[in-house]
C-alpha cells in the first residue's frame, strides 16, 4: 500500500492541512496551523513534520494560488518558498496543484453545511486543503 498524501493550503497567517485515507481515495480535513507572525514558520514546519511522521506521509500536495488568468504573482513565490522549506524539513517531494477558487468553494461547502459565518474562518483553510488534495487524488486515479 502507498503512503498517505498530505495536502496543504498555505496562507499568510494559516496553513490548512488535509490527509488522504490509506487507500488514496479520499481527502479528509485535518487541522489549521496558525502563526502569530506571517514569517514565523519554524513552529509551522515542526507541526507539519510531526504530522508527516504520525501519518506516514509519502508526498505533499500544496495548493498554488495562481491568478485567474493562470499567471503567478507574489503569493505563488511565497508558496514556492514555503514548499521548499517543507521539502527540506520533511525530505518529501512537494508538488503543486492549482488552487484557484478553492477558498470560495470551501466557504460554500461550510455555508451549505450550516456552519455560521463567524465559525467558518477556523475551518476554511483545512477544507480548502482537502479540496486541493481531493482534486489531486481524483486526477491521479484517472491517470493510472
Amino acid at each position: 500500500m502507498d503512503k498517505r498524501i498530505l495536502g496543504l493550503d498555505f496562507g499568510s497567517k494559516t496553513v490548512g492541512v488535509a490527509i488522504s485515507d490509506p487507500l488514496l481515495m479520499t481527502a479528509q480535513e485535518h487541522s489549521t496551523i496558525t502563526r502569530k507572525k506571517p514569517g514565523a514558520l519554524r513552529d509551522t514546519l515542526r507541526q507539519i513534520t510531526d504530522i508527516c511522521a504520525e501519518y506516514d506521509i509519502g508526498l505533499v500536495v500544496m495548493g498554488l494560488p495562481l491568478n485567474m488568468d493562470g499567471s503567478e504573482g507574489e503569493r505563488c513565490e511565497l508558496t514556492r518558498d514555503f514548499a521548499s522549506q517543507v521539502a527540506d524539513r520533511t525530505g518529501l517531494e512537494v508538488i503543486f496543484w492549482d488552487e484557484r477558487l478553492t477558498t470560495y468553494e470551501a466557504d460554500e461547502i461550510l455555508r451549505e453545511s450550516g456552519v455560521l459565518r463567524s465559525q467558518r474562518k477556523q475551518f476554511i483553510d483545512q477544507v480548502a486543503a482537502a479540496i486541493v488534495l481531493q482534486e489531486y487524488l481524483d486526477e491521479r486515479r484517472k491517470q493510472s
